[in-house]
């Protein structure tokens, strides 16, 4: 054999290597974005399993404006229908599904201020502890949030830094959404008695 074809076939090799090290890196980074996008998906559960239980305490121990109620519970019913699959992380899906959350966040927010005029629900110790659990939920759903970002991230640079794009866009990466702030929650919440 002549070197020049010995080189060929050694930079082909190199190549090839690269290019399957490349691809398992773009799956492993994807895979990990999905796992995280569950994650954010869980913890929204959570929160929307929690939601009827504060309701019916609050309902149960107060009798004040059904519209807050019916806020919430609309809110959650909309926050529940729409769900992404990690194949459907486009930015402008991932800000409609942040829309329906900070929705529901509002409408929470608004149940939450007006129960604090009932003295006798917030003694009672269910309402305390659901209260508790939906302070930890949110908080979880910071979390998973960032950890999302964070994972999206790692993804977008990989997939966006040379030569990965290449391979990146022959196998059928593409960019993936951020979880961004909506434009309400850059104002601090008003609470009014």
């Amino acid at each position: 054999m002549s070197k020049s074809l010995i080189i060929v076939i050694v930079i082909a090799l190199i190549l090839g290597m690269y290019g399957c090290s490349s691809y398992n890196g773009l799956v492993t980074s994807d895979t990990n974005v999905q796992e995280k996008w569950s994650q954010v998906q869980t913890q929204y559960q959570r929160r929307s399993d929690l939601i009827p239980n504060l309701v019916n305490t609050v309902k149960g121990a107060a009798n004040f404006e059904k519209g807050t109620l019916v806020a919430v519970q609309e809110a959650r019913s909309k926050a529940t229908s729409i769900n992404l699959t990690a194949d459907q992380l486009t930015p402008e899906n991932v800000q409609k599904f942040q829309a329906a959350q900070d929705q529901l966040s509002g409408s929470l927010s608004r149940l939450l201020a007006v129960a604090e005029n009932y003295p006798n629900l917030k003694a009672t110790q269910n309402f305390s502890e659901l209260q508790a659990q939906l302070e930890g939920t949110e908080n979880r759903i910071a979390v998973s949030r960032n950890d999302f970002n964070g994972a999206v991230r790692t993804y977008n640079q990989s997939v966006r830094s040379f030569p990965n794009n290449i391979f990146a866009g022959v196998f059928g990466f593409p960019v993936k959404g951020f979880f961004e702030a909506s434009q309400a929650a850059q104002n601090a919440p008003s609470v009014q008695f």
